[in-house]
């Protein structure tokens, strides 16, 4: 996702120079390859482990990123219409119409299917609400954007077909953002912020407006050459007012994407003043595909306006995201070669929410499955106790631990778990590895 909102980023960058056209490919077929062996991998794993299948989908914390594909697969339909069509001709515009509406479809039946999972099999409580609780409607926010740079390579209706469309899902994917950006707000107001690990993925709450703008703005400014002469009455009229008011809603938008950009930056200040250091998570990929959005959106509105300081200022956010694709890309290679990610029982595969490890799991990480992995430290997302007896859970830090029976899937008793928790930690700072801080 990532990737390819850097490609896209590029291909709008209004102040062009001999390369540009090519760095921007170079990040359009990397995310294709990058796609690819992910398709690849994860493939073999439902394949060798088909029972990870049916849990990817029940999984509290690894089905809230199931809609990744998808987004990654908007993605690049929008970077094959930008590099592609100007170059292969009619033949790549028609098809991509049609691969708009087929991923129209997907994108409503996995964000409708992802929250109907969740709302039935899991339970939240508003201490565990991250901004990734929006990432399902994910898939519905880059229709829009797509929208606007198809239609502009269209004529006539079928162009309109694509802007009519592109305002419908971009409208519903904005609107269900909104009503959790609400509990996101809620949640901070009684709550606090999220603790540093979990921070990145606040600047989440930047793309559902950043590809709003996008959207918005870039189709209210082709459709008056769509629109035939009698479309709602006067189709010359039309025209003007929808682009007049697709520029002042994505002005008012504009304004909100920034608010959140700074809030999530703020909230950065203690963990960048911190003596401990945080480590790589798949969520520091915040820093990257949501601001693709609000530069992409900054882009627009420099268009919009006509205004060059706004056109200068999107240039500079374009380095930055470079630098930072740079510096997360790095930092997650060396994350699956020291065995931070793509390890069991380490951040998204790790066993939470009551689900247990599974032999193969503690054959590979060894004695640290036994009791999961909330020993491994407070820098993991899973530090809850487990139910009491009545049910109820009581929550501590800010992610979820095992149900009453045991942790991991050693099937002690609850006191048992209890007692090799408060066991190994206290082993744990008699070896001068953790602070007092890390035992209360």
């Amino acid at each position: 996702m990532a990737t390819g909102g850097v490609a896209n980023v590029i291909y709008h960058v209004p102040y062009r120079f001999p390369g540009l056209y090519t760095i921007g490919c170079i990040f359009f077929l990397l995310n294709l390859v990058l796609f690819l062996f992910n398709l690849i991998m994860i493939s073999c794993r439902f394949y060798l482990y088909p029972h990870t299948f049916k849990a990817s989908f029940l999984h509290p914390t690894e089905s809230l990123f199931i809609p990744a594909w998808v987004i990654s697969l908007g993605t690049i339909l929008i970077n094959v219409t930008e590099y592609g069509i100007d170059h292969a001709g009619p033949w790549l515009a028609f098809t991509m119409r049609i691969l708009f509406w087929t991923y129209c479809a997907l994108a409503v039946v996995f964000s409708l299917g992802i929250y109907l999972v969740m709302w039935s099999t899991q339970t939240f409580t508003i201490a565990e609400m991250t901004p990734v609780w929006i990432f399902p409607a994910y898939p519905l926010l880059v229709i829009g954007p797509h929208a606007a740079v198809l239609a502009d390579k269209l004529t006539g209706t079928m162009g309109l077909d694509i802007v009519i469309g592109g305002f419908i899902f971009q409208g519903i994917g904005f609107m269900v953002s909104l009503m959790i950006y609400a509990a996101f707000i809620y949640r901070l107001m009684t709550h606090k912020l999220p603790q540093e690990s979990l921070r990145p993925g606040m600047f989440i709450s930047v793309g559902p407006s950043g590809f709003t703008i996008s959207g918005l703005v870039g189709m209210g400014q082709i459709i008056g050459d769509l629109v035939p002469g009698d479309f709602m009455g006067d189709g010359v009229l039309a025209g003007k007012v929808t682009r007049i008011l697709a520029t002042w809603a994505g002005l008012w938008l504009w304004g909100l994407a920034i608010w959140f950009f700074f809030v999530s930056c703020g909230a950065h200040y203690s963990t960048v003043r911190g003596q401990r250091p945080v480590k790589f998570a798949m969520t520091f990929y915040s820093y990257v595909f949501p601001n693709t959005a609000l530069t992409s959106a900054t882009f627009s509105i420099a268009r919009a306006l006509n205004n060059r300081p706004i056109a200068i200022l999107g240039c500079v956010m374009t380095c930055l995201l470079i630098c930072a694709w740079i510096t997360v890309f790095s930092l997650m290679v060396r994350a699956v070669v020291v065995k931070d990610i793509l390890w069991p029982q380490k951040q998204e595969d790790r066993a939470e929410g009551g689900w247990k490890v599974h032999p193969d799991e503690k054959r590979a990480c060894g004695p640290e499955c036994e009791i999961g992995d909330v020993v491994s430290g407070r820098t993991e997302a899973s530090a809850v106790a487990p139910e009491s007896s009545d049910g109820a859970r009581d929550d501590v830090g800010e992610g979820r631990g095992e149900k009453s029976s045991g942790y991991g899937s050693t099937g002690m008793s609850t006191s048992s778990a209890a007692e090799r928790y408060v066991d190994a930690m206290t082993r744990g700072l008699a070896a001068g590895k953790r602070t007092a801080e890390d035992m209360v």
